[in-house]
């Protein structure tokens, strides 16, 4: 024998339907039973249809009507035209049932569990008539079973508890006189005195295992609308994968913690029995699908990770606890006398505290119960007032091989805290089973996806980047890291996508990346204005695993995003030089919002472009050497115009030159000035823990005087032409003295200053100094240069 049960959304029109039957008559030469659950959607309108006959409201008549119909049509769709009367007749008359039922409800004001019960059950037995006759007009050799006449429980009405040695008994004596398929209803059972009742939640999955329990079946399968057991929630995680086997263990860890795919309850018959259980696919039932049973194949260190959001943590804590005896008890018996759930548990060895997690509706009374409890000793002051904390989601990972596997809850928290998660409570049973952890609601997608990355894609992680600067910098790292995604994603296990983008004008978020070859486009369509504030909330509000905010920009305004994207764990990657040369108080402080915050800040390209010349600084420190002295020409924009500069042309055209190839800052007067070498040598003195300003800089201006005060760009540079004759004589003099132009910085005894020539002097290169040589300007190195610190995060989040 054996036992399918196909769910709502499998039969939710006719053509699922005649899809259905499709999947199964290959089956039907065999020995099997088929359960159906009500059409999709169909309790939840139920519900809401008790909810507005119960308010008075006679809306309910028209959905009522509109419902009908639904159930007619179908009908009308799966059945030749000759055999419709007789089927449409009975589902009138079950309806003319209901709306007396309802009528009822609305007239008396009163709509008991009891009532709920018997008019939810008009789904299953809707929805199983109408396909077995279905099945009929197909030839087939089916009968309809309403398990009411089987399945018997007690009056708990909403959540009845089966009967099994009556129920078995019924079920294997009509399957003894009846040899037809049945089409049995799922959901619902009866009373010993004729009641209809419900099974609770997932009652039709529940209502099949009963029936394979009884019927000791070869296999139960649960047709759904998904692969099967999936590694995570695929509405979180868009990685998530389908797991060929579990064991029944690890499915009911799973289920207990909010994988809807199956329920606990469901397990138990199967368990009992040793019934292998398969979920299966109803619109894709090519696919394996997966199976759960007693023997099964290790695979994974874990195999899937569930969640449960809308939870509340009550904290009970005092020095009363410590040492006596039965407080657990009083606890747990107090929330038991009003059916409060407890979902995680987690006490401190000390024995001073306890805290329970409940779903956040039963919270404030679970609050009232336990201050009542423990209404003595908290007027004594040995107990604090019960704490509660409100919107938390628990998150589990599960896996039988974690069992004496060291390193499980490592992995599992390092991944959590490397991407700014707090962990607010921990839970892991004996069994080393399950793992369980508290975290804020608003962390749950982005820890999810953490840990599915970190337990199931470890060989390859998700770098989700926001750009902000498409110019010829923020441009040219877009097509670098076009061309290396595929490399990067093959070779070396990293997925870099760009989730944000911006402008000065513009910006565009997509959530599943930002295709690179039409990055443009995306953006220039976009209807959102670009503004900072509102940009940086997005970017924490997505709170996606692995983010990176990359600032293309020369603008302050920009930086001063820093501190909150490095507060909620988001990592910066910049050239951005004005961060790193603002006030020192801001230097550290970024530095250490970053360490506390776990993220990186990375700013390579704020001296020498792509040149490895902070890195390489703060290697040196690192292992022990001390910085004597650091001079060189820093600015690989003034020494491309100084070398370029041998009177062949003059110098404002070769500066328009350097411009328009990138190597200047978009404001040339910003390297011109000295400025841009001040900032780059006073970032260099701080990484040697200099405690400078900017102002302590001796910087010598190479902006004439009125080139400075010049409303534009184009101005300046016709100005400055006006100054060609000048800069023509600093040739002409260093020339005949047989010396070059060059600026030169220098960085010793913790002071900085810009002069007229990079050498790193330190206590073991103090003979032969330090050389750090290569292009130091120009869109492509600089790009190159972001680009590598972003690998270096993404390196780091493995």
């Amino acid at each position: 024998m054996k036992v399918i049960k196909f769910g709502g959304s499998s039969s939710a029109s006719a053509e699922r339907i005649k899809s259905i039957i499709e999947i199964v008559k290959p089956s039907l030469s065999g020995d099997v039973s088929l359960v159906f659950s009500a059409f999709g959607g169909v309790t939840d309108q139920l519900i809401h249809l008790s909810s507005l006959a119960l308010a008075g409201d006679n809306e309910f008549k028209k959905i009522l009507t509109a419902l009908e119909a639904r159930h007619l049509e179908t009908v009308r769709s799966l059945l030749p035209v000759n055999t419709q009367s007789g089927v449409l007749a009975q589902v009138k008359i079950q309806f003319n049932e209901l709306e007396n039922v309802l009528q009822g409800v609305c007239l008396v004001k009163e709509r008991t569990t009891r009532t709920l019960d018997y008019i939810m059950s008009f789904g299953e037995r809707l929805s199983a008539y109408i396909i077995s006759e279905a099945f009929k007009a197909e030839g087939l050799d089916v009968e309809f079973l309403d398990a009411r006449d089987v399945i018997r429980t007690d009056t708990h009405f909403g959540y009845a508890k089966v009967d099994f040695e009556i129920t078995n008994r019924l079920i294997q004596q009509h399957f003894k006189h009846h040899t037809s398929t049945q089409i049995i209803t799922g959901f619902i059972g009866s009373t010993e005195g004729g009641e209809t009742t419900t099974l609770g939640r997932s009652g039709s999955d529940y209502t099949a295992a009963i029936f394979a329990g009884a019927l000791q079946a070869s296999s139960l399968e649960i047709w759904t609308d998904v692969d099967g057991m999936m590694t995570a929630d695929p509405r979180l995680v868009k990685k998530a994968f389908p797991v060929p086997e579990l064991s029944y263990e690890e499915a009911m860890e799973l289920s207990h913690f909010g994988a809807k795919v199956i329920f606990p309850a469901t397990m138990k018959p199967a368990m009992e029995h040793q019934i292998p259980i398969w979920i299966k696919n109803t619109f894709n039932p090519e696919v394996r699908g997966t199976k759960i049973s007693a023997s099964y194949t290790n695979g994974k260190l874990i195999k899937g990770i569930s969640s449960m959001n809308n939870i509340s943590l009550l904290n009970v804590q005092g020095s009363g606890l410590v040492g006596v005896v039965g407080v657990s008890m009083r606890l747990f018996s107090s929330l038991a006398s009003e059916k409060i759930n407890v979902i995680l548990i987690s006490q401190a060895s000390s024995e001073h505290s306890i805290c329970i997690a409940v779903e956040s509706g039963v919270a404030k009374l679970a609050k009232k119960l336990l201050e009542k409890e423990f209404s003595h000793e908290i007027r004594e002051a040995l107990i604090d007032e019960v704490s509660v904390e409100t919107d938390l989601s628990i998150l589990a990972i599960v896996g039988d091989s974690m069992q004496h596997h060291p390193g499980s809850s490592g992995r599992m928290f390092n991944a959590l805290g490397k991407n700014g998660i707090n962990v607010i409570a921990i839970a892991q049973g004996s069994s080393e089973r399950n793992i369980s952890a508290v975290v804020r609601q608003a962390d749950i997608a982005k820890a999810v996806n953490v840990l599915h990355d970190a337990f199931f894609l470890s060989d390859t992680k998700t770098i989700n980047l926001f750009l902000i600067g498409t110019g010829l910098v923020g441009g040219t790292l877009l097509q670098q890291i076009q061309q290396q995604a595929k490399k990067l994603l093959t070779d070396h296990h990293l997925d870099v996508r760009l989730i944000g983008l911006a402008n000065s004008k513009k910006m565009f978020f997509q959530m599943d990346g930002i295709d690179l070859s039409q990055w443009k486009a995306a953006l220039s369509q976009s209807s959102q204005s670009m503004e900072l504030t509102s940009y940086v909330d997005t970017l924490i509000q997505l709170n996606m695993p692995n983010s990176i905010l990359i600032d293309c920009t020369s603008s302050e305004e920009v930086t001063k995003l820093y501190e909150q994207a490095l507060a909620a764990s988001i990592s910066v990657v910049t050239p951005n030089k004005k961060a790193n040369s603002a006030s020192h108080e801001q230097y550290v402080q970024l530095k250490s919002l970053a360490k506390k915050s776990g993220a990186k800040f990375l700013y390579e390209t704020n001296v020498g472009a792509g040149l490895p010349i902070i890195n390489t600084l703060n290697d040196l420190l690192l292992s022990g050497d001390r910085i004597l002295k650091i001079e060189g020409v820093l600015s690989g924009t003034l020494n491309f115009i100084f070398s370029s500069f041998n009177g062949e042309k003059a110098f404002s055209t070769i500066v328009k030159e350097a411009k328009e190839k990138g190597y200047t800052e978009p404001d040339p007067r910003d390297d011109l000035s000295g400025m841009d070498v001040a900032r780059k040598i006073l970032i260099l003195a701080r990484e040697t823990g200099a405690s400078l300003e900017l102002s302590d800089i001796s910087v010598q201006n190479l902006v004439p005087e009125d080139c400075q005060s010049a409303q534009s760009i184009d101005e300046f540079f016709t100005q400055l032409q006006q100054h060609d004759q000048y800069f023509d004589s600093l040739l002409q003099t260093a020339t005949s003295k047989n010396e070059k132009l060059r600026y030169k910085a220098i960085v010793e005894n913790n002071k900085a200053f810009s002069d007229n020539i990079i050498l790193i002097t330190t206590e073991r290169y103090r003979e032969r100094p330090l050389v750090v040589r290569g292009p130091g300007a120009g869109a492509e190195v600089t790009a190159a240069g972001v680009f590598a610190d972003v690998i270096r995060i993404g390196n780091y989040s493995n």
